[in-house]
């Protein structure tokens, strides 16, 4: 006879299930929240390719272990994870959770069950088990929906640590120096106070973009803050190398000039590669002096723990089910939690989709056309020899991941950490940067006309407008070259902003210091990827694309922009050319074979 005991509550939430699914299927937070303990994972891989986890941890006098199975769900609609335990009072611990619409806005269910395993887990079960369970799941959900409302700056209760007077005048320091740099923007006391309160789970990985989001900030005043705090003694700085598959952080260093090239994720017991762009991230954490963070897990394959996952179903051989899915356009990746085939989808508004898993090739399959239009469906068959957990993944990155590429084309990056630079020798493709080279036009009579020691200051005062401008626009001056500018933005629309900027607001240079016969520049842009080194002890960047943006600055005639024919082209930048001059041409530059055609911009 079997001994296993549930028990199911229900809900009202104000908001729709999407939003309550990102606090509620947030299990890491929500277990941290509840009290339940850190927990440590050994991952141990197996002679079939996949993985076995198994957590240990301690509830008082009592030690724990459990097998960690990943958890199925389906983004927005319902979660079931299970754990199987192998030493403690229970033999089995579950818990589901399905969220519908409803008139007041959605309608949790949530079912706990638990089996025990000896005498000791009888008599927790009979007595308070699961009317605490029942009280901390009112408790969290009713806090989630207070917080959806705008109403808490935390999403669950919890009790940070305790400040004490020496922490609180240390930390009122950090705060006053933060704020007379340029990068404090009245946000450090929040810093501060962020880094005091949060949870560990905000705490180990703690993301400028997603901070910025959270506050309603722009991105850009966020993320030189962190940096700032880091040379403040609030934060530190680490870069974490992230593996394609669970996209968590498996391998990280504290500067580039130690990040290895390559690592493995035990999680998905895969080796990958490090690539700037992409799986390079610059994320922080408290400076242990301020706040020390604990190293575990309390949840290792939650639904928020890769959010980029939007169902996750385990099948046995020769299990056929049919899913309700309702996910944004865009590009999607049908996989298995264990090692084997993948499959790209391109989803559309009103797919039905039959994918098919043999063992060794994924395969679309034959399915009847919808009755209803408006129904959005997925089939999955695992016709392989073993249990196979299906991963439907978003094969767009991580979008609160601040890429090496990105953090590294900032001037305040460039300000604060000109010594973290990649060790001699290494080099590291970046696949898209938006290059600016500006030059003085007749800097030589400009010499002439009004003297060396003035000329110098002219210039040196040039290089600090330029360095404004660029810097107000996500970019960073790489270097100078006499006269000249080189500059790198990540976006492309920036870098042009940039430079129509720069040429809008030139005459009040020239007025500004006092200059009849003013300054005039000359500028050029080219995008595409680049080679990232380290030359004089500074980041720099090589490659046929900074070679044409040299090129193309070298046919402006001053006053004017030129544009390479790819960065022209792009839909997005139509509005920042409105009401300009935009003249077609094209040229023989120097290192390349055929003539070259580009865009004019005359302000």
């Amino acid at each position: 006879m079997s001994e296993q005991q549930s028990r199911t509550w229900i809900a009202e939430f104000d908001h729709s299930p999407e939003v309550i699914w990102s606090l509620m299927a947030d299990t890491a937070r929500l277990n941290e929240a509840s009290g339940l303990p850190i927990h440590i994972v050994s991952e141990t891989p197996q002679p079939d390719g996949t993985v076995l986890a198994i957590a240990r941890a301690k509830v008082g006098p009592v030690n724990l272990e459990w097998r960690e199975i990943p958890a199925n769900w389906i983004t927005g609609q319902w979660l079931e994870h299970d754990r199987l335990f192998t030493r403690g009072p229970l033999r089995s611990l579950g818990a589901e959770i399905n969220l519908e619409p409803s008139d007041r806005g959605c309608r949790m269910t949530y079912r706990v069950t638990a089996s025990p395993a000896n005498w000791l887990g009888r008599l927790v079960l009979a007595t308070g088990f699961f009317r605490s369970a029942e009280r901390n799941f009112r408790r969290m959900a009713a806090s989630a929906n207070t917080y959806a409302k705008g109403e808490a700056e935390q999403i669950f209760p919890y009790t940070p640590p305790p400040v004490s007077p020496d922490l609180r005048n240390r930390l009122d320091r950090i705060i006053a120096e933060i704020e007379t740099t340029p990068h404090g923007y009245g946000l450090a006391r929040r810093l501060a106070d962020f880094v005091v309160t949060a949870q560990e789970v905000d705490l180990w990985h703690i993301r400028p973009l997603a901070l910025a989001r959270r506050w309603n900030r722009p991105a850009l005043p966020v993320i030189e803050l962190c940096l700032q705090a880091v040379r403040s003694g609030l934060l530190e700085l680490r870069w974490d190398l992230l593996c394609p598959g669970c996209r968590g952080a498996k391998a990280w260093s504290g500067t580039l000039d130690q990040l290895p090239q390559k690592a493995h994720c035990p999680s998905c017991n895969i080796d990958y590669d490090r690539e700037f762009s992409r799986n390079v991230e610059a994320s922080f954490r408290p400076m242990a002096a301020i706040r020390e963070v604990q190293s575990g897990e309390y949840c290792i394959w939650g639904p928020m723990t890769v959010p980029h996952v939007k169902l996750q179903a385990a099948m046995a051989p020769g299990e056929k089910r049919e899913f309700s899915l309702t996910l944004p356009p865009g590009p999607y990746r049908l996989r298995t939690f264990e090692p084997g085939p993948a499959y790209d989808i391109e989803w559309e508004d009103d797919r039905r989709l039959a994918l098919v898993h043999h063992g060794d090739v994924i395969r679309e399959d034959g399915l009847p056309a919808a009755s209803e239009k408006s129904i959005e469906m997925i089939r999955l068959e695992n016709r392989s020899d073993q249990r196979r957990t299906f991963v439907i993944e978003d094969r767009r990155w991580v979008a609160d991941a601040l890429t090496a590429d990105r953090v590294t084309a900032l001037q305040a990056f460039r300000d604060l950490f000109s010594d973290d630079v990649l060790r001699p020798g290494d080099d590291v493709t970046v696949g898209h940067v938006a290059l600016l080279f500006t030059d003085l036009k007749g800097s030589t009579a400009l010499y002439r006309r009004v003297g060396d020691a003035a000329a110098y200051r002219l210039v040196r005062n040039h290089f600090a407008f330029l360095t404004s401008v660029i810097r107000a626009h996500e970019g960073t001056v790489v270097k100078t070259i006499g006269d000249a500018v080189m500059a790198a933005f990540i976006d492309n629309n920036q870098a042009v902003a940039a430079a129509l900027a720069i040429q809008a607001r030139i005459a009040d240079f020239n007025h500004e210091n006092g200059l009849t016969d003013g300054l005039v520049i000359k500028l050029g842009i080219h995008a595409g990827p680049v080679i990232a080194v380290t030359l004089n002890d500074r980041l720099d960047y090589f490659g046929s694309t900074v070679n044409m943006a040299a090129r193309l600055q070298g046919q402006s005639v001053g006053g004017d922009l030129i544009l390479s024919e790819d960065v022209a082209a792009g839909a997005s930048l139509a509005p920042l050319l409105n009401d300009l001059t935009v003249i077609a041409d094209q040229a023989v530059l120097k290192g390349f074979d055929t003539p070259q055609p580009f865009r004019r911009v005359r302000p």
